[in-house]
């Protein structure tokens, strides 16, 4: 039987590392095709070697971006069953390109978010480039670590510590914006209690209004088409405000009778919106109104409601994210492509059509070789996640965002997602805290009635014990209490784990919530830390 056991165990064994050495394959063969692609393109231009080498860490942060940040817009829908993985990787790697190429717009910063000053490095174009392809290959490397160890973290605060590093490194800490550092620090906190409250609102809104009812029908006849009137609103919205617009300037040329913004306005956002969400619950109402015979009257039947707004989430969600976020891996690149073709340094650079390839590409790759293990963690490894729950999460991602806009507040998509996920598991745990405490209550009232059963039979052994002259009847009563005591105690183990095991329910994994906001602070300092490292290695070889 053990050696069965270890010839299965072997077999799994191959078969995982020939999985991985399939991935790392394919992985490799799209690095070389975008560092071939650089080179021979751009073969004649001084320092072309330097922008060969940026493509090359680029092609690289973008397969970790796709391997890490994406599994915030898909893990909801996979951990609560409305996708399958397959499913979900094809949706993603779709929408997170066609996003990319769509609506990633034609021109980039080349810092995010401007933390440091480019004019600190006086001209020196081969500092700068320097310190982009350090700030580049840094971010790679700890998302690259992180997805290891399966912690989703922000790919913005990568790229923003990689460049501070780099920036520090070669210019001293003058050339930081600490002011805007202080923001983006601040983002670790508001992100994610932010998310977690909107997801809580939303889950708990749900209950109350359809899951608590007797008629859960009816309730959900009701109150489902304004849920999905609501998202409507916030998808829209997010999807103008951040997924459109940086090709706004082009939607306005063709629908002359938008005001002529280089952006889209809140209010604009709002209307399209607005005008979405009046005709989805219009088709909405009719569509459950219509099926309302065949629901069942049960929690899965309100659950199935909700699958196919999660796969439009998803997919929304993927829009907006390659369209917004695919700067992270190609802003770098973008910057020193432009510097290498123009001997100068840019604080916004024209991304070519490869650069932005590049972005699109390597996402969709990184999440289809390396993005399930993140989906999972995501999905099903902090809480349990069901379609209702899901949708509340989804719903604080759109939201955050669109609020935090409005106010000026920097947030990340990775930390809203998971701080989602941590408030709709709380709010679990403190919904039905009332009701394990009457469990509790009840099984440590069984454990004592338990215990004096078991010391009641063990003082009447003692007494049939004592009895000298025992009769036939007194050894078969000795027998039967032998037997009573031993299923008594039994029973009385039972009873103790059961009563252990419900003191120590929760619905949230702590180890995951620890390892996840250890994650998360250290993100910065350590892409900052290696990106200096990286510099120096980069700078001493150049020289």
């Amino acid at each position: 039987m053990e050696i069965q056991t270890i010839k299965k165990m072997e077999k799994e064994a191959i078969k995982g590392s020939r999985f991985d050495f399939v991935r790392l394959g394919f992985a490799l063969l799209f690095i070389v095709a975008v560092l071939i692609y650089s080179s021979a393109t751009t073969g004649g231009v001084p320092n072309s070697i330097f922008l060969s080498i940026a493509a090359l860490f680029g092609a690289y942060m973008a397969m970790n971006i796709g391997a890490n940040d994406v599994a915030n817009n898909v893990g909801p829908a996979v951990g609560s069953k409305a996708l399958t993985m397959g499913g979900a990787i094809i949706i993603a790697a779709i929408f997170e390109a066609g996003g990319a190429f769509i609506a990633g717009g034609e021109v980039v910063k080349t810092i995010k978010k401007g933390i440091i000053d480019i004019s600190m490095f006086g001209g020196d174009t081969n500092t700068f480039i320097w310190a982009m392809m350090a700030a580049l290959l840094a971010a790679a490397l700890w998302l690259n670590f992180a997805t290891y160890f399966k912690a989703p973290v922000s790919t913005t605060h990568s790229i923003v510590g990689g460049v501070m590093g780099a920036g520090i490194a070669s210019a001293g800490f003058a050339i930081v914006s600490w002011g805007t550092m202080g923001k983006i620090a601040a983002s670790w906190i508001i992100s994610p209690i932010l998310g977690g409250i909107i997801a809580a609102i939303f889950l708990f809104s749900i209950k109350k209004t359809i899951v608590y009812k007797e008629d859960r029908i009816a309730a959900a006849t009701k109150w489902v088409p304004v849920f999905m009137a609501i998202m409507s609103w916030a998808f829209v919205t997010y999807l103008t405000l951040k997924g459109l617009k940086k090709i706004w300037p082009k939607i306005v040329e063709t629908l002359s009778f938008l005001p002529h913004d280089k952006k889209p306005s809140f209010i604009i956002a709002s209307l399209f919106g607005l005008g979405i969400a009046a005709i989805v619950y219009l088709i909405v109402k009719s569509v459950i109104g219509r099926k309302s015979d065949l629901m069942e009257n049960s929690r899965a039947g309100v659950n199935a409601l909700f699958t196919v707004p999660l796969i439009f989430a998803a997919a929304l969600l993927s829009f907006a994210h390659g369209a917004n976020d695919v700067a992270n891996a190609i802003g770098p690149l973008a910057a020193i492509n432009d510097a290498v073709l123009s001997g100068g340094i840019s604080s916004k650079a024209g991304i070519p059509i490869w650069v932005m390839g590049v972005g699109a590409l390597g996402i969709a790759v990184g999440l289809a070789l390396y993005g399930p293990k993140l989906i999972r963690t995501v999905g099903s490894e902090i809480t349990e996640l069901d379609q209702m729950r899901a949708f509340s999460v989804a719903m604080a991602a759109a939201i955050t965002v669109i609020i935090a806009s409005q106010l000026g507040l920097p947030v990340s998509s990775t930390h809203i997602a998971v701080g989602g996920i941590f408030g709709v598991g709380f709010l679990r745990e403190y919904l039905d805290s009332t009701t394990m405490k009457e469990k509790i209550e009840r099984r440590e009232e069984r454990l004592v009635d338990e215990q004096k059963q078991l010391r009641a039979l063990n003082a009447e052994l003692s007494d049939m014990q004592a009895i000298e002259a025992k009769e036939k009847s007194d050894y078969e009563r000795i027998v039967a209490l032998y037997r009573m005591i031993d299923e008594e105690e039994d029973r009385l183990k039972t009873a103790k784990k059961k009563l252990k095991s419900a003191k120590k329910k929760k619905y949230v994994k702590r180890d995951a919530v620890k390892k996840i906001i250890a994650a998360w602070i250290i993100t910065v300092p350590a892409a900052a830390i290696l990106s200096a490292l990286i510099y120096f290695i980069i700078r001493g070889i150049s020289l």
